[in-house]
């Protein structure tokens, strides 16, 4: 399809990303229309939006994994665009392949590229042949007659079962004796299956104590690709990331052109345009793997903007519009420091136990250098549907310290009320002398750190207080209801309110 000034695009997804997507649209002049779910009906995204068409029930498989009913929404609207966000269809080159059927732009890159690169077994197949280092281990899928147990035993263990498509720690198990293989092979396959249509997996050498290091890339229809350096992605549980940062504390100068040259040369490899991202595996002893490559926009690209002063949703729309990319490498070098906390509905002194519910009171912190990304509101609810994903809470500084104690301060000031969040996690962790030095690895949250000894927010009295003013506010705005009494808590209470609820 040919490229063309784009002039209504409709994003493919919900919450936080949605609306990034649209201020960048409403600052180019461009309309948005939005898509929602019967449980998204009253959604920011939805408010924000120009336009909305509903797409159907709740389950994802019913509205946001509906392609067909996404593009005729595209078409009721007159979008020449969409833009996946991520997850969803955001990796998925037959929904590409519709988008330029129908006559679409799909911002993002090319069916080819996701088809190449986007399954992780073909990836590896790729980098080794564009000399890139990978992981020890097996370059296909594992079939049914497969003596999986055999060819881990080959691999040497421990072993990191993998799903060959999408990613965010699905359908991955660490399997440390023979016995236990095929299960796992078993389960991470039905895992897979359920959340990306694909239930195959492979088996590569699982990697002890290593860091998460992702180079950012970006490419043009021109042929030309830059990398934007990397992120820290390191703090992490379940193979979900919690905090991401920019630069790394123990990437220097040289390794970073290292590894983006090997960034590079593998996103030439296949045509690569728009933004990905490369993920790789940083030993001990500075040795690095390449893992995979995620064919989207990153739920941590702020991190990635803060340090270059980019807008990569922007350059997304220009390089699907046909230009070419906006900035050289030279224009791309890192200045200062930013670090990210995703703000889920998480009990982090419940095992990470997801916490879905209604939002009663939500005060977003702000401030110089701090960056608010949020997809929900006071009243809205953490649906069990999807992720449980609140907001991102984004700080810059002109070093690694200053970073931290700004995101510190910030969340300090952060308000949630009525569902748990990793709030109080966030805060023990910024603290914690070993994350501040940069020790930390893959499985620092999960073997070395704890939230023992530490107090679990007093929220119960505060969350009824907030509840009663919920209930108060809505009986003010019904059309039956009288005046109401005319005193709120008092500003003792209220003051308590505000200390019981940062956390």
């Amino acid at each position: 399809m040919k490229p063309r000034k784009i002039r209504t695009l409709l994003v493919a997804n919900r919450g936080e990303i949605a609306l990034r997507v649209m201020r960048t649209c409403r600052e180019m002049g461009i309309r948005t229309v939005a898509v929602y779910s019967d449980a998204d009906a009253w959604a920011p995204h939805v408010q924000v939006a120009d336009e909305a068409h509903r797409l159907g029930p709740p389950p994802a498989k019913e509205s946001y994994l509906r392609g067909d009913l996404i593009l005729e929404a595209a078409k009721k609207s007159g979008a020449d665009a969409v833009h996946p966000g991520y997850g969803f269809l955001s990796e998925n080159a037959e929904f590409g392949r519709m988008c330029a059927k129908a006559g679409v732009a799909f911002v993002g890159p090319r069916a080819e590229s996701i088809d190449a690169i986007g399954n992780k077994v073909h990836a590896r197949q790729l980098a080794k042949k564009a000399g890139v280092p990978t992981v020890p281990g097996l370059d296909r899928a594992i079939g049914p007659k497969d003596d999986a147990g055999a060819i881990a035993a080959g691999i040497g263990f421990p072993v990191l079962i993998k799903a060959a498509a999408g990613g965010g720690g699905r359908g991955m198990r660490v399997v440390r004796e023979a016995k236990d293989v095929e299960r796992n092979v078993r389960e991470a396959g039905n895992e897979a299956a359920g959340a990306f249509g694909d239930g195959s997996v492979f088996l590569e050498r699982y990697v002890e104590r290593p860091r998460h290091i992702e180079i950012q890339v970006f490419g043009d229809s021109a042929g030309n690709v830059v990398h934007l350096n990397e992120r820290e992605c390191s703090i992490q549980r379940r193979h979900q990331k919690l905090i991401e940062e920019g630069p790394s504390p123990v990437v220097d100068a040289a390794l970073r052109a290292e590894m983006g040259r090997t960034a590079i040369r593998l996103a030439k490899a296949v045509g690569y345009v728009s933004a990905g991202t490369l993920e790789f595996l940083l030993d001990a002893g500075g040795k690095f793997y390449f893992l995979e490559m995620n064919t989207r926009l990153q739920v941590e690209h702020p991190v990635t903007e803060m340090i270059t002063g980019t807008d990569l949703v922007k350059a997304q729309i220009l390089v699907a519009e046909g230009a070419k990319l906006p900035w050289t490498q030279d224009d791309l070098a890192p200045r200062g420091h930013a670090i990210e906390a995703r703000i889920t509905a998480e009990d982090p002194f419940a095992n990470f136990a997801p916490g879905g519910g209604t939002i009663l009171g939500l005060d977003a912190p702000s401030g110089p250098h701090t960056r608010w990304d949020c997809g929900v509101e006071a009243g809205g609810t953490i649906s069990m549907f999807y992720d449980s994903m609140i907001a991102k809470l984004i700080c810059w500084g002109r070093d690694r310290a200053e970073a931290i104690e700004r995101l510190r301060r910030a969340l300090s000031e952060l308000v949630i009320v009525g569902v748990p969040t990793l709030v109080p996690f966030h805060l023990h962790l910024l603290a914690d002398p070993r994350f501040r030095a940069g020790n930390f690895h893959t499985g620092f949250v999960e073997n070395e750190f704890s939230m023992k000894g530490i107090d679990r927010p007093h929220l119960d009295e505060a969350a009824a207080i907030v509840a009663a003013l919920e209930y108060r506010r809505r009986r003010q705005e019904t059309p039956e209801a009288g005046p109401g009494p005319a005193a709120g808590p008092s500003p003792w209470k209220s003051q308590a309110l505000r200390e019981g609820l940062r956390g």
